[in-house]
Formats: structure tokens, C-alpha cells, sequence
């Protein structure tokens, strides 16, 4: 099992921007890739980004592409998620998640309790 514990989220103006960071402890030799996903009040959890845990492999959905950059300190062992030009539509609350599958979009099996980042029009 892995332990992830979020941090970095707040209030911040459009077009502004913050970084994210997951903390991951346990049993990391057992970690495929790491996802930051997100879900704003009455709306379905959906996917941000993910990392694979050895090659450093980045993916995006296309909502953040070209405005977020997820990236990894192994020897920290954390994620980060660097968020920049936010915009309303990108206020939820941001969960860090793991997984030991191959497949980076689904199948995440841990998660942190979540980070509620804010941004004001």
C-alpha cells in the first residue's frame, strides 16, 4: 500500500498559478505511475495528468495541456503539479493518486485525501 498526502492548493486569481505536491510513502518500489485528478462540485472525478514512476513519461488531458506540467523527485518521493494560467473552470479539489497497473488513465488504487484549489474570476 502506498500512503500520498497532498499539498499546495489555495485561492488564487485567473491566470495565476500554484504548484501542487503529493508526498508518496509506502511501498513506492511497487509504483507504475503517479496521477493528479480532479473534481469540482456536482461533476464526476476526471483526469488531470500522470507520470510513469521510473521513466518519467508525462501525460495530459486536454483540458491542462500546455498549462500544467506534472513532474517527479524520485529521490523526495513526490509529484508536483505545477499549474500556471488558471482559469474558473479549473477550481475542484485535486487528488493525488497511484498505481502499480500499466494502463496511466484508470486503475488507480490509492489516493490522498485531496487539495481544494480555487481560482476567482
Amino acid at each position: 500500500q502506498v500512503q500520498l498526502a497532498e499539498s499546495g492548493g489555495g485561492l488564487v486569481q485567473a491566470g495565476g498559478s500554484l504548484r501542487l505536491s503529493c508526498a508518496v510513502s509506502g511501498r513506492t518500489f511497487s509504483l507504475s505511475a503517479m496521477g493528479w485528478f480532479r473534481q469540482a462540485p456536482g461533476k464526476e472525478r476526471e483526469f488531470v495528468a500522470a507520470i510513469r514512476w521510473s521513466a518519467g513519461s508525462t501525460y495530459y488531458s486536454d483540458s491542462v495541456k500546455g498549462r500544467f506540467t506534472i513532474s517527479r523527485d524520485n529521490a523526495k518521493n513526490t509529484v508536483y503539479l505545477q499549474m500556471n494560467s488558471l482559469k474558473p473552470e479549473d477550481t475542484a479539489v485535486y487528488y493525488c493518486a497511484s498505481t502499480a497497473g500499466s494502463n496511466y488513465y484508470r486503475g488507480y488504487t490509492d489516493w490522498g485525501r485531496g487539495t481544494q484549489v480555487t481560482v476567482s474570476s
